[in-house]
Order: structure tokens, then C-alpha cells, then sequence
């Protein structure tokens, strides 16, 4: 765990040491829904840009306070020159605050190229399917004028099979921890999942494969443990103390569905076929495997799932992290809080914030939810 554990906590030191390492090209991009196989096919490595831990010093002075913590951070390491080791910054999709953090970068760096290529948020449209092919080659040529390079499809198939690869095995790390035979904690799950938006695919698959070996599963020995459900998180990874205090109270997180973590890994490309189409198909099936309230499809609501979700990974209640001023969360969160409270699902709604939380307050909060469940004797959901 440590060698995913120092890239996860310092993606831009991880960035410049393959950098000088392999004398490639790195691509910084942001999230959700980037495909990062176009960046490996052109023989870079692809860097989700992440949340530095680091306080904001410059960046007060370029976004408002209203801006979330992610996208203050962003501007904040823009400024100060941290964004530097990325050849290029290229996105898939973005957030009104986001566009204010990327005005930054190319006001600090002008020289960057910077690249936003919008899918589209409308997924039922009779548009939408060819929108997303005309975006996802517009990133290509981005990506191929940035490093000159041309990215095959052969190149391409080839990451595809790799990131899947990768990604099945991250989802057999959640489902021995959702089945009770591995202990995995809600932080060290963080770190197996935002390892991979920053490591060489290659490294962080043989990585995970000695872990798998590694282990026994068994039983994990607290049946009569609360188990709950982290959601939210769309774009970044909760700080891991705030992960550490809700577990300290004595329950099992047993599943989630946050950027850094299920949703991330939740589908697959398909590997047969042109695999630039594929890659749409990827997108488009994104929305069906874990929705998003920034995506519309009308054959799932985020509720609808997240209940489903609930019931799958047995869990009695939920706690609801929202970045603070993350505006599709704050929109969405009444009809989402309304679904679960009519399916009786205990929930706790917990804001996060770049500053990090009071963690004696947060315990106590997190100490009467579980209570809560206890006395009310909530039992798992099936």
C-alpha cells in the first residue's frame, strides 16, 4: 500500500518522477468523465488533477470563496506553478466553477495548452450519441497536437484492455469488502481507487495484483456492526481523516458511490469494435452503471440506484458527503433526501469544505447517527 498510498497523497511529485523516469509526455485532466485510454494510447500518462491537502494562499486572491474547495485548489496550485509538470490540460466535461478554475490556469500559464471538449449532459437526445463521437475525437487531435504524437486505434484498443484490466480488479477489492471477507477501511479503499488516476495503469495493476495475492479472506468478525453507505463526492476525494472518524465509531463502511471510489471504476470500455465508438459507449453507459444529477437519463434516477445500491451492499443507513457550494449536489440532495426517508433509510448529510471539518464535532454528529440506527434497531436493506 505504500508505494499507492505516496502517489495518491502527491500525484504531482508522482507525475514529474515517471516524467524523468520515462521521458514521456503527462496529461493533466480533471473529472468526472475523462477517458484517460487516449492519453496511454499516445504514450503519456494520464493525471486526474487532484484536491492538494496544501492551505489556499494565492488562490484566495483568483475565485471567490463561493467557488468549491476543488476548484479553489486548482487555481491555488495553477498559481503557484505546481500544475507546471502537466504538458497539457485536457477535460471532458466540467462545472461553471470549474471554467473559472481552468480561466486561472491560462491566466497564470498562457503557454498551457488547455483543452475542454464538453460531452453532454442530455443523454436521451437523438444528438447525443454523435455529439459524444465528435468530442471524444476532438480530444485525440487535442492530445496528439499537444504531444505529436498520433494515437492508433491498435494504441487505443490496447489501453482500453489495460484500464479495464485494472479496473476489474479494483471492483474485486469492493466486493470482498461489501461481502464482509476483507476489511477494507473507507480510506484505504480511497487510496486503492485515486492511485489509479495518477499511476502508470501498467505499475498500478501489478500492484494490485500483489495485494490480491496477498490475501486471506475471512469473515470479518463483526456481524452485529452498523454497516453504512458513503455517496456523493462528484469530483474529489473526502479528506481520509474525515473517513477515519466516521469508521471510528465502531461501524463497517461497506460500499459507495463516490468519485473516488465506485463510480470511478463502476463500467468498463467495450473492447470489441472501433474503439474510439467505444469509448462513447463508455460514456453513455457511465450514466446507467452509477447516475449522476449532472447527467439526465430518463431509465435511472441517482435515488432510484442509490437505493438499489443500499439494499445490494446490505447496509442500514447512508451519510451524504457534499463539497460544500458543489451546486448539482445542493440542487439534487432534496429529492434524493425525500427517496430515502420515504424508504425509512436512515440518512446524515455531512458538508465538506478544502479547510477540512471540526473532527470532535464531526464524531459527535456521526456517534448519534449510528445510535439513532441502534435504537431503532434499522436493519440491513435487501
Amino acid at each position: 500500500m505504500a508505494t499507492l498510498r505516496a502517489a495518491a497523497d502527491d500525484p504531482v511529485d508522482y507525475a514529474q518522477t515517471w516524467k524523468a523516469t520515462h521521458e514521456g509526455g503527462v496529461i493533466g485532466s480533471f473529472p468526472m468523465n475523462f477517458p484517460s485510454e487516449l492519453v496511454h494510447a499516445a504514450g503519456a500518462l494520464p493525471v486526474l488533477v487532484q484536491e492538494s491537502r496544501t492551505p489556499i494562499t494565492e488562490g484566495r486572491n483568483l475565485l471567490a470563496e463561493f467557488y468549491c474547495g476543488y476548484t479553489r485548489s486548482v487555481a491555488d496550485q495553477a498559481a503557484l506553478g505546481r500544475l507546471d509538470a502537466f504538458d497539457a490540460i485536457v477535460a471532458a466535461d466540467h462545472c461553471v466553477q470549474l471554467l473559472g478554475a481552468v480561466d486561472v490556469i491560462r491566466w497564470a500559464r498562457p503557454e498551457k495548452p488547455v483543452h475542454f471538449a464538453q460531452l453532454t449532459s442530455a443523454m436521451d437526445d437523438a444528438w447525443t450519441r454523435p455529439r459524444v463521437a465528435g468530442r471524444i475525437g476532438e480530444l485525440a487531435a487535442e492530445i496528439e497536437a499537444a504531444l505529436g504524437v498520433s494515437i492508433t486505434a491498435d494504441a487505443l484498443s490496447a489501453s482500453i484492455r489495460a484500464f479495464n484490466a485494472n479496473r476489474r480488479l479494483l471492483r474485486e477489492f469492493y466486493e470482498l469488502r461489501r461481502s464482509g471477507r476483507l476489511r477494507i477501511t473507507a480510506s484505504e479503499m480511497q487510496v486503492l481507487v485515486k492511485s489509479s488516476m495518477v499511476m502508470d495503469i501498467a505499475e498500478h495493476t501489478a500492484v494490485l495484483e500483489r495485494l490480491l495475492d496477498g490475501i486471506d479472506p475471512a469473515d470479518d468478525g463483526q456481524p452485529d456492526a452498523v454497516r453504512l453507505y458513503l455517496s456523493g463526492h462528484f469530483c474529489h476525494a473526502p479528506r481520509p481523516e474525515l473517513l477515519d472518524v466516521i469508521e471510528e465509531t465502531g461501524v463497517i463502511v461497506v460500499d459507495d458511490d463516490l468519485y473516488t471510489g465506485y463510480r470511478y471504476i463502476s463500467t468498463d470500455v467495450p473492447e470489441n469494435g472501433d474503439p474510439f465508438e467505444a469509448l462513447s459507449n463508455w460514456y453513455m453507459q457511465r450514466n446507467l452503471n452509477a447516475p449522476c444529477p449532472t447527467r439526465v437519463t430518463t431509465q435511472v434516477d441517482w435515488d432510484r440506484y442509490l437505493i438499489d445500491e443500499l439494499a445490494r451492499s446490505k447496509a442500514n443507513g447512508v451519510i451524504v458527503m457534499m463539497a460544500k457550494f458543489c451546486e448539482p449536489h445542493m440542487l439534487y440532495y432534496p429529492e434524493l433526501r425525500k427517496a430515502l426517508e420515504t424508504n425509512r433509510i436512515p440518512v446524515l448529510l455531512i458538508e465538506t469544505e478544502h479547510e477540512g471539518n471540526p473532527v470532535e464535532t464531526l464524531r459527535t454528529r456521526v456517534e448519534t447517527f449510528v445510535e439513532r440506527i441502534r435504537r431503532q434497531h434499522v436493519p440491513a436493506l435487501s
